[in-house]
């Protein structure tokens, strides 16, 4: 089987570690709250396609550097040149754009979002892209497309935001391009918490690690039934989910816990 060692990659345009079977993504331009350019949009497409060989990792966390988590696409190395492509050139971008998207929720890992200050734009995408989302008091979450004269349309915005928030809460965020706060993140079930700046990284790590230490394949298994399940009937969620348990119940895993169970010890999951 094709497998392969993530803690050995070695990303160029973000920050890579990988510990106790948790990668850490960390966007780190802080100088310009950590925007996206073409090659780190396609870096982080390609991490996470990886993320399904990768034997040493079994969840993820996204954060950014520096007191911002990130501000979207780099207005001078992205914006500036998208004004002068031809229709083919911008297609070419908005796919790859998307295949980020689709990459995130179709890597088998969990992908945790730690968010501090600024996330705007695609950063906004990253952090909606992803499982759980923790902020801080501080956090301004924007999907500005409309600002900069674009639909709200941009990355599935308008497939995925709607199904966490509400339809009419994502049509005014994506209408208005106004910064949702924390308070209301975490009030409308977009943030699954809001701790202070220090613990949020933390707060996410600890997340993951917990999840890691589960049984990583039943987590791929939620996962992909929880994306799979949108565009489904309750009677092919049903069979879906019947199939999924039922594959989940073959693994040693499964016996593990049941066999932890009758000796009343905790049990202790190894991802097979």
């Amino acid at each position: 089987m094709y497998k392969l060692k993530a803690a050995e990659w070695r990303p160029q345009h973000f920050k890579w570690q990988v510990q106790d079977n948790v990668a850490i993504v960390t966007l780190n331009r802080p100088e310009r709250k950590n925007p996206l350019t073409f090659e780190s949009y396609a870096e982080l497409r390609d991490t996470f396609h990886r993320l399904q060989y990768a034997e040493d990792v079994r969840a993820v966390v996204i954060t950014g550097e520096g007191g911002n988590f990130c501000s979207g696409g780099d207005v001078h190395e992205i914006i500036g040149p998208l004004t002068k492509m031809d229709m083919n050139g911008l297609l070419t971008f908005t796919r790859m754009t998307g295949n980020l998207v689709k990459e995130m929720r179709t890597c088998p890992q969990p992908i945790i979002a730690a968010i501090d200050g600024v996330c705007a734009g695609a950063g906004a995408i990253l952090s909606m892209a992803s499982d759980l989302r923790y902020a801080t008091p501080e956090t301004k979450t924007a999907f500005l497309f409309v600002r900069v004269g674009l639909a709200g349309c941009d990355m599935g915005a308008c497939a995925i935001l709607p199904r966490i928030i509400g339809h009419g809460r994502a049509s005014e965020l994506l209408y208005t391009g106004r910064s949702m706060s924390a308070d209301e993140g975490k009030a409308w079930g977009y943030f699954n918490d809001v701790v202070p700046q220090a613990q949020v990284l933390q707060k996410a790590i600890d997340m993951a690690r917990s999840l890691a230490t589960g049984p990583a394949f039943a987590h791929f298994m939620t996962k992909k039934c929880l994306h799979q399940e949108w565009n489904q009937t309750i009677e092919q969620a049903l069979e879906t989910e019947a199939e999924a348990q039922a594959i989940c119940m073959q693994t040693q895993d499964f016996t593990r816990a049941y066999n932890a169970f009758v000796a009343k010890e905790k049990p202790k999951f190894e991802g097979n």
